[in-house]
């Protein structure tokens, strides 16, 4: 039981800061200013079941989609890595979030997919499930996918308490974080 718990916390953390819960809520917050309550629910739901059937995707077929296409775990780690890097740099460098016109359904893209299910989390849990095993890296979504439902649902009260100075330097601490993964992916893509 301690080494499933072990192996759990070794893929829950990488999960964690690759789907960003936290931060996930500052955009849902953003996104759905003016949304009405009922739809904002509805919103969060499709997000995360969209998020989470895009990463059992991969989770389940990921090896295979990728040798059916051609390239190794390598080659989407480094490419997911890049795409992860240039998006923490973005968002680092960025003082404001320019306001973006988003559909009033903003619940498949932009936040189930690539916010919640990104080249981070994909990359992440396939090298999870090969190196710690599927059950642990299934859990470990599970949880995480747990605290998406649980952000989303309290998003009035975190952005009450961050205001938008501390959503918005939490924001710049997860892509600094994110950065260092994306490094870290792509020099451990390179190595193999």
């Amino acid at each position: 039981m301690a080494d499933f718990a072990a192996k759990f916390l070794q893929a829950f953390i990488p999960l964690f800061v690759a789907i960003d819960p936290i931060g996930l809520a500052a955009i849902f917050i953003g996104l759905g200013q003016g949304t009405a309550p009922a739809q904002r629910q509805r919103i969060a739901r499709q997000a995360t079941l969209t998020g989470g059937g895009v990463a059992l995707l991969f989770l389940f077929l990921g090896a295979n989609i990728f040798k059916a296409v051609g390239i190794s775990v390598s080659d989407f780690q480094i490419a997911g890595g890049c795409i992860l890097f240039i998006l923490a740099v973005r968002e680092l460098v960025h003082s404001a979030v320019e306001p973006v016109q988003m559909p009033a359904d903003f619940g498949v893209v932009p936040l189930g997919m690539p916010l919640i299910a990104g080249p981070a989390l994909i990359t992440t849990l396939i090298l999870l499930a090969q190196s710690l095993g599927m059950a642990v890296a299934l859990s470990a979504l599970f949880a995480n996918l747990v605290l998406v439902v649980i952000a989303f649902a309290c998003s009035d009260q975190i952005a009450r308490v961050l205001r938008p100075t501390g959503m918005r330097a939490i924001s710049k601490i997860i892509s600094m974080l994110l950065a260092a993964i994306a490094v870290s992916m792509i020099r451990r893509g390179l190595a193999t």
